[in-house]
């Protein structure tokens, strides 16, 4: 039996538009009501989810901030932040090239090492409440969430390679959209985040149905026991799956909670 269902956002859960339909908040609300716990994971921090899920926002769990921030029926059951010193080598490395500019996110602003027209909004880096900076905000300032922005799109994999060779020991860097690289905490990650969840639940992995299309769903595709990618997906989740359904723009993640919930009506 299914006790939980966790889902990637963008070309996953959201339509082409980077909306979440509609018939998406019944969904969660009917697999409430029937004790299943549906979990969004997101790279986008938890003030950000929480719009999108405004009308199920108590129904429902997050991930958010790449597993920096990870709540369950409205607690927050795991905050990481990063470390100062950390952050501060980080800057001392991304000044070497001038391609490379650093946005760093609290709970609510978003802080640019750089002037603003220097960085490109995608996808998940919306910069909400952007504050100029020019250096790491002070210690006594939560960042839950880090990402370099590369100005050229040539270079985005090498800088990406270079930064976990500089910076290997501090922090995990993955590639996102064609000129950001997240950068990650050792050991956080969204699938670190869905374990979270589960431990909280009691929740087993052979209980968990996960969906995502883009490499930094791996982990959590590897974790669970019902690991599903999407049509529009990355070679290397749909070779892990369990199954290949439809695309985002198809809504194919609903399908698939409608088809959870009639096997529970049998």
């Amino acid at each position: 039996m299914i006790k939980l269902i966790a889902s990637d956002m963008d070309g996953t859960l959201l339509d082409e538009n980077s909306r979440v339909p509609p018939v998406t908040f019944g969904l969660i609300h009917e697999l409430h009501e029937a004790g299943v716990h549906f979990a969004a994971s997101s790279g986008r921090r938890l003030d950000t989810l929480h719009e999108f899920f405004a009308p199920v926002v108590d129904e429902m769990d997050f991930v958010a901030s790449n597993g920096a921030q990870v709540t369950v029926a409205g607690e927050l059951i795991d905050r990481e932040v990063f470390s100062h010193i950390g952050l501060r080598r980080l800057k001392e490395t991304v000044e070497r090239f001038d391609c490379l500019h650093i946005a760093l996110f609290d709970r609510t602003r978003s802080f640019l090492l750089d002037d603003e027209d220097r960085f490109e909004r995608e996808i998940d880096k919306d910069l909400l409440s952007a504050v100029r900076v020019f250096d790491v905000p002070d210690p006594e300032v939560n960042i839950l969430k880090v990402s370099v922005f590369c100005d050229t799109p040539a270079y985005t994999m090498d800088m990406a390679y270079v930064l976990q060779r500089e910076l290997g020991d501090w922090f995990v860097f993955a590639p996102s959209g064609s000129k950001w690289i997240d950068v990650m905490q050792m050991g956080v990650s969204k699938a670190s985040g869905i374990q979270q969840i589960m431990g909280h639940l009691g929740v087993d992995a052979s209980e968990v149905m996960a969906f995502g299309d883009a490499m930094n769903d791996y982990e959590i595709l590897r974790l669970v026991g019902h690991p599903i990618a999407m049509g529009n997906g990355r070679y290397a989740a749909k070779q892990i799956a369990e199954r290949v359904i439809g695309t985002n723009a198809e809504q194919a993640v609903q399908a698939e909670m409608r088809r959870v919930l009639a096997s529970m009506r049998g």
